[in-house]
Formats: C-alpha cells, sequence, structure tokens
C-alpha cells in the first residue's frame, strides 16, 4: 500500500530534493542506483526524520531495532489504511485486495498475530526448510545448465535468481508439474499490481479458488507438503480456520518469491564488484552460509518496512503520535557504523554479523530461513560452476523505482 512509482517519477521531472527534504531525496534516480550515501546523511543529520509528507524515516540500528519490537508500532491492515487515507492516497483498489486476503499474520498484531504466526511454526519448521536443500540444489543446477545451453551471456535476474523461489515453492507444496505454468502467470500478474491491480484482483482470486481444490486435494489424500501440514494443523484445538488456511497459504507462498529474488540478485552483483571476496568464497565453500548474511547486510533486499503508530511513543527524542506513518529503513540500519565495523565494507567473514534484514521481533520474517538457503545455494553453485563469471555491462545496471525495495531489472553476466 505504498505509492512510490508515481512519486518518483514526479521527483525526477521535478529536478533534485530540496537539501533539507531528506525523505524527498531517496525517490531520485541517483538515490535509486546507490541509496546507501542518502541512509548516511539522514543517520548523521536528522536520524528519526518527519518528511514533509508527515511520514518518520528511521534509519539508525537501535532505534529501528528497538521498534520492531514495540507493539506500539502496528502493522494492523485497518490501522494502515487510515494512516495512508489520512495523507491524501487512494487506497480503494489496494483494499479490495487487502480484504480478499483476509487478516493474516502480515497484515496483524498480538494476540492475532501470536497465534496464526505459532499454528504456521507447527508446519514450516527448520527441519522442513532444510530438507529442501537437495531440491533446491537441482532446481539451481537446472537453471543453470539451461542457461549455460543457451549461449555465453544471461541475465541472471531472469535465469536464475526469479524462477528459483517460485520453483522451490511449488516443490513445498506439492504443486503438480502440469499446473506450473498457470501458476508461473499468476505470480507474473501479482508481481505486476502496480501497474494493472484489476488483472491482480483477478489473478488473485483465480489463485485462490485453486488453493482451494489443493486444500480439498490434500484433506482427502495428505502427503509431506506444507499444505498437508497446514491441514493436519487445523486437527488441533487451537485450529486454523478455512479462511485463514488459504490466506496463510497464499502469504507463505508469495512472500518469499520477492525476497529471495532480490537477495540473490543484489548478492551475486556485490560479488562481482568485489572479485576479492568472489575468489574468497571460490577457494572457500563454506563461507556460503555466513556470505549470504553478508550479502543481505550489505544491500538488503527489503529496505524498509512499513508500520503505523498506535499509541504516541518517543524514539530518539522525537514524539510520534497515533496514526502516524513510520518507515523502518532495515538497509540503513545494516550500514550504521554505531554498530557495524566499516559498514560500507563487504566482508564475507564480518564477526558478529546480525543485520536486520529479515526484520526483528514478532513479525520477523517467516519465510527468512527458506530465502537464506536458496540464496546460499545458489550463490555458492554459480560460484564454483561459472569460474569465469563477470558483469556484462555495468553502465545497463538499474533498478525498479520502489524505494522500499531493492531489485535489479536485470543483471548481464558472461561466463
Amino acid at each position: 500500500m505504498i505509492p512510490t512509482a508515481t512519486t518518483e517519477g514526479a521527483r525526477d521531472s521535478a529536478g533534485p530534493a530540496r537539501p533539507e527534504d531528506l525523505a524527498a531525496a531517496l525517490l531520485t534516480r541517483e538515490a535509486r542506483r546507490d541509496p546507501y550515501p542518502f541512509y548516511a546523511r539522514m543517520r548523521r543529520e536528522d536520524p528519526v526524520h518527519r518528511s514533509a509528507q508527515g511520514i518518520w524515516y528511521l534509519t539508525r540500528y537501535t532505534d529501528v531495532e528497538a521498534a520492531l519490537g514495540d507493539l506500539r508500532l502496528s502493522n494492523d491492515r485497518d490501522r494502515m489504511t487510515r494512516a495512508y487515507t489520512a495523507l491524501g492516497g487512494d487506497l480503494k483498489a489496494l483494499s479490495r485486495l487487502t480484504d480478499r486476503l483476509g487478516r493474516v499474520m502480515s497484515n496483524t498484531d498480538p494476540p492475532d498475530h501470536a497465534r496464526l504466526r505459532k499454528l504456521a511454526n507447527r508446519a514450516f519448521t527448520a527441519r522442513r526448510v532444510e530438507s529442501l536443500r537437495d531440491r533446491v540444489q537441482g532446481i539451481v543446477d537446472g537453471l543453470i545448465d539451461e542457461a549455460v545451453a543457451a549461449g555465453p551471456t544471461m541475465d541472471l535476474v531472469e535465469a536464475v535468481a526469479s524462477p528459483l523461489p517460485m520453483a522451490v515453492v511449488c516443490e513445498l507444496f506439492g504443486i503438480p508439474d502440469e499446473d506450473l505454468p498457470q501458476v508461473k502467470t499468476w505470480f507474473r500478474r501479482f508481481g505486476r499490481l502496480s501497474e494493472d491491480i484489476d488483472a491482480s484482483e483477478a489473478a488473485i482470486e483465480q489463485y485462490e479458488e485453486y488453493l482451494a481444490r489443493l486444500v480439498r486435494r490434500r484433506r482427502a489424500d495428505p502427503g509431506d507438503d506444507l499444505i498437508s501440514a497446514l491441514v493436519a494443523t487445523q486437527a488441533k484445538d487451537d485450529r486454523l480456520t478455512d479462511s485463514e488456511l488459504l490466506s496463510t497459504c497464499f502469504v507463505l507462498i508469495t512472500a518469499g518469491d520477492e525476497t529471495t529474488t532480490h537477495l540473490v540478485g543484489n548478492g551475486m552483483l556485490a560479488l562481482l564488484r568485489h572479485p576479492a571476496q568472489l575468489a574468497r568464497l571460490r577457494a572457500d565453500p563454506a563461507l556460503a552460509r555466513p556470505a549470504v548474511e553478508e550479502l543481505a547486510r550489505y544491500d538488503t533486499p527489503t529496505q524498509a518496512i512499513v508500520r503505523v503508530v498506535a499509541e504516541d511513543l518517543t524514539i530518539g527524542g522525537r514524539t510520534l503520535r497515533e496514526g502516524e506513518l513510520a518507515y523502518l529503513f532495515l538497509a540503513a540500519t545494516n550500514r550504521d557504523p554505531e554498530r557495524f565495523h566499516d559498514p560500507d565494507r563487504l566482508d564475507l567473514t564480518r564477526p558478529g554479523n546480525r543485520p536486520l534484514s529479515f526484520g526483528n521481533g514478532p513479525h520477523f520474517c517467516l519465510g527468512g530461513p527458506l530465502a537464506k538457503l536458496q540464496a546460499e545455494v545458489a550463490v555458492g553453485t554459480l560460484v564454483r560452476r561459472l569460474p569465469h563469471l563477470r558483469l556484462a555491462d555495468e553502465a545497463a545496471l538499474d533498478w525498479r523505482p520502489n524505494p522500499l525495495q531493492r531489485r535489479l531489472t536485470a543483471l548481464p553476466v558472461t561466463y
């Protein structure tokens, strides 16, 4: 529910932001290519910054870490809608989508959130994630094989980073191979939410109907997949309703898609720009796991998350009032020199590395471990199998115009 693209377009046509308007500076093309100098300036000059729109921007590690665990900062969808409406945003179309998706973990507060999260955790276990490692490896190898067979160059985002998470999630949910083309079509339409909300809503409706049929099938014939595990959770005393089950399936299937794509794409670009670190990983494949943590810190996939103030509170000496919006910039905290030594340096063996890339507190990303597993396998395999991998055209690199998500439009490489 964040209207970013049109705002950015207006900023481009109007010229640079005024120096005192720190939030607006993040919407320039210069910041789209490299937002980190802008975060550094905000941390120095006004780390709890109130924009001209009345939105709070938090950029220090200590402030954001505390805010992520503070229940006075709400994730409730109804509060969020009222806050954006108060700023003059037209959210009627987006409200149709949130109404269709229902109240799920990602848009509720405790105690509802704690209950839904507990039930999902019973099914989405660390053991289940780790059990996917061999299958993830097979998917990554297959994607690389296809790309290499097609020629000496590839768009690494299109060839590996983008198709990987969908293939893995379909495996996790036991979606039959014959249904994959249609599922891919729905996912593409979800990704064009800001461009064609009617098509996105139609895709969501069709996908929900498909999931409902899949749930009925799993009730009749359970398997070793996540939907079967969630159906089994319904049999417990504290159970998911049918509506909650479908909404939970939808969120789990879609939430990790973008994050994993961004993590693999951004991470590989960082390595290609830092050949010494790339060589270090190639020489020691065991570094793949800590490398992913550092890559997620260095160029954070989800740059910021949004909360609405449910009760007046003070952060960094500033008072945030009930009903106001707060953007918590995870990417800015991950380059905070008060928390990380030499934060603008990529260091795959960085000691004590605890970035906030996947959040913190009650809303810590449920799909984070799966995203990290996929990135670990994908990055490690690309480095190992393509020893001469390098950027094909640095000047051609561009990023999507969304300051809250950092995704390359393409990553052209040769090998």
